[in-house]
């Protein structure tokens, strides 16, 4: 129903029509029927959360997301010129606003946020209305009465996976998406190294032990937890990171499924390049923007154990190489690439641990999503280094 404001309000879900699932062989169609999952009061606080206009000032202001979401829309073009595009998440309506200008016949931009308003006025002072439909509900809730050919979202939380909106992609690729429609992005890396980061716990603990030449070491076990039981998010550099990283997953955003979502085990094993002191763990991701390709089941989710890391190169090989007609463009958040707003998320140790050059550091890492909420993200950390075995359990709210 289009409200007077210019907004449509989240309407009965459609039934949806048969979809041949990806990786099934060609004749045999799979009746997609996604259930939408119950809009909790976390998630009403959720979507409350980015109808402030603070989060959509920092995003749009960071030149690297936005532009390199341009850059890619334009790759494009000739997918998106006299198309339908659904736009999940769409805030502002920054994104939706590219892909009309790069032609597309239909943009459904969805929100469940009030920021859904604003984006109406938006398209409307843009002179849009015509290509722009903005819905404001949850993009489970929604109803149109057409498939799309390209989804495209900025979906990606602070540990790629943190606040769980990878779900809903996939619920809007299962609905509404053609076979072999589009994805912006396609597929998502996460990595994680050992780091080292002096100046940060000289800051944050050792300041303590002299305040004006008092001995305030009496803080040192509170400072710790303040500072180090969440994860961090921070920017650091090359030089805090003692080795190449490590895949801990790669998400291929044409098949994944919700489930293979809500916990992800990798295990690692770093050789440290230098002698120092590590202090714990940096993550970050990249992103990129493909086409489609068909893969079959066991490659919906990617972890290191089936995967191949090419550290000399820094590279990530796929066990099937991608056809690409361009070369793919990627965001990345890594230490030595252009800082983004996302920067790296750190997990510290509350105590240093002492590693020389060529030393083993291995363990396992596993991210879950909370019972409590399935935006949160519960993180498991085992390390072993030098003959010594650590468990960190922490969470990221």
């Amino acid at each position: 129903m289009l409200h007077g404001n210019g907004y449509y309000r989240a309407g009965h879900l459609r039934s949806g029509r048969p979809r041949r699932r990806r990786g099934a062989p060609y004749g045999q169609q799979v009746q997609e029927r996604p259930s939408a999952p119950p809009c909790t009061e976390y998630d009403k606080a959720y979507f409350e959360a980015y109808a402030h206009i603070g989060i959509h000032e920092e995003m749009i202001k960071d030149h690297v997301r936005t532009t390199t979401y341009r850059a890619a829309i334009m790759q494009y073009q000739d997918s998106i010129v006299g198309k339908v595009v659904m736009d999940v998440g769409c805030g502002t309506g920054i994104l939706a606003i590219f892909c009309a200008l790069a032609g597309a016949r239909r943009v459904y931009a969805v929100d469940a946020s009030e920021i859904a308003f604003q984006a109406s006025e938006i398209v409307r002072s843009n002179n849009l209305s015509d290509k722009i439909v903005v819905l404001h509900g949850r993009v489970e809730d929604i109803n149109i009465e057409e498939m799309v050919d390209v989804i495209i979202s900025e979906w990606m939380g602070y540990l790629l996976l943190y606040e769980s909106m990878l779900p809903s992609i996939i619920f809007a690729r299962d609905k509404w998406l053609k076979p072999d429609g589009l994805i912006l992005p396609s597929h998502a890396t996460l990595y994680m190294a050992p780091i080292t980061h002096n100046d940060r716990y000289r800051d944050s603990i050792d300041f303590w032990r002299n305040v004006y030449g008092i001995d305030m070491s009496a803080m040192l076990p509170l400072a710790k937890q303040c500072a180090f039981e969440e994860p961090c998010v921070e920017t650091i550099t090359g030089e805090n990171v003692l080795t190449w990283p490590s895949p801990v997953v790669r998400v291929d955003c044409y098949a994944v499924m919700a489930e293979e979502l809500e916990s992800v085990t990798s295990k690692y094993r770093f050789t440290s390049m230098m002698q120092a002191r590590l202090h714990g763990f940096a993550f970050w991701f990249d992103v990129e923007f493909d086409g489609p390709r068909n893969v079959s089941s066991t490659e919906h989710l990617l972890l290191p154990e089936t995967s191949s890391w090419d550290a000399t190169s820094h590279t990530y090989n796929s066990s099937k190489k991608r056809t690409k007609s361009t070369e793919t463009i990627v965001l990345s958040t890594a230490p030595e690439d252009a800082p983004t707003h996302w920067q790296q998320t750190l997990i510290y140790f509350y105590d240093p641990i002492e590693v020389r050059k060529d030393q083993c550091i291995e363990g396992s890492i596993t991210l879950s999503q909370s019972k409590e909420n399935a935006r949160f993200l519960n993180i498991r950390l085992e390390y072993s280094s030098g003959g010594r075995t650590f468990v960190k359990e922490t969470v990221m709210r």
